[in-house]
């Protein structure tokens, strides 16, 4: 009897033991286990922290004493005569005639990709491209503290706009063009042009083309040009019988174009002047375009006036610290 006993007693012991042990063993689990949670917590709140402090420090390393980079389109660019009007960098002289004082300093970009490139690769720089082609490559500042955008363009906030104009000698006469300016003008030519991110015309009518056989060139600005190709590829998937042929030089060059007849069709990215109108050039608004104001990602510049915008092109402000 004492045997049996001692033999209950030592498995009760047994048990008891086995029992503390899982008990220590699961208190472990869970503590290593809240250990691991809370080391986790800790790494990823200093890793936030890290990163903050490193856009932080990119911010406050940005040096404002440098001198601005300038950079501007060339002579010709529609998008440098709508820019240079707009913030009074053009003004006129004692005879009435109109000047740009665009800073000998500046450097001078053939196509907005130039502009952009330039850019996004000196942060000291500044510079002017077509809203339509804007990308994450260059930052946009606010002009005025209004943003670039087709809702600012089109009910009038943002004043850096321009048209994209079709040009003509007199009305077309060509078939095909103006059967692809018709096409332009209408639903879907808008509803493109509004896809890129230009402000198209609202309302417009469905296209109702006529199939014209031949072949005619477009040419001009290159701000116009990668809306106008996408304009061509959906003109001829519609009329397989056309053949449009598209060359980029610059505005200039696309009215001249037009009324020598070395194209069909001319594009330019800005108003006609009174003496290309008085040669018989005729413009039809494709659509509208905002000029982006962009500097380097690095620059902690956000917004400028258009006053201050003039300055910097003119040459008067040369250093970002001026920036008041």
């Amino acid at each position: 009897m004492k045997r049996k006993i001692a033999l209950v007693c030592a498995a009760a012991m047994a048990l008891s033991l086995a029992a503390c042990g899982n008990t220590a063993s699961t208190t472990s689990e869970s503590t290593a286990s809240e250990s691991t949670a809370s080391e986790s917590t800790a790494s990823e709140s200093s890793s936030a922290t890290s990163e903050a402090a490193g856009e932080e420090a990119a911010a406050s390393d940005f040096d404002n004493t440098q001198a601005i980079t300038v950079i501007t389109r060339e002579e010709g660019s529609g998008t440098r005569g709508a820019f240079i009007e707009l913030t009074g960098v053009e003004e006129k002289n004692d005879a009435g005639e109109k000047v740009d004082n665009t800073t000998p300093g500046a450097a001078t970009q053939n196509s907005t990709n130039g502009v952009m490139t330039t850019v996004a690769n000196d942060e000291t720089a500044i510079g002017y491209i077509s809203l339509g082609s804007l990308n994450d490559t260059v930052k946009a500042v606010t002009v005025g503290g209004v943003a670039a955008s087709a809702d600012t363009v089109k009910d009038g906030t943002y004043t850096l706009a321009r048209p994209f104009n079709i040009v003509t000698n007199g009305d077309a006469t060509d078939p095909v063009a103006v059967d692809f300016i018709n096409f332009c003008m209408s639903a879907d030519g808008q509803a493109i042009a509004t896809e890129d991110g230009y402000i198209g015309a609202d309302g417009a009518a469905a296209f109702e083309g006529t199939q014209p056989s031949g072949s005619i060139t477009v040419g001009g600005s290159s701000s116009v040009s990668p809306l106008m190709e996408k304009l061509i590829e959906a003109y001829e998937g519609v009329n397989p019988n056309a053949s449009l042929e598209l060359l980029t030089t610059d505005s200039t060059v696309g009215v001249s174009g037009a009324l020598d007849g070395t194209y069909t069709i001319g594009m330019a990215s800005r108003e006609l002047k009174d003496s290309e109108v008085e040669s018989g050039a005729k413009a039809t608004v494709l659509a509208l375009d905002g000029i982006a104001v962009v500097v380097n990602p690095a620059n902690p510049i956000e917004d400028l006036t258009t006053d201050q915008i003039k300055s910097i092109y003119t040459g008067e402000t040369t250093t970002w610290d001026a920036i008041q």
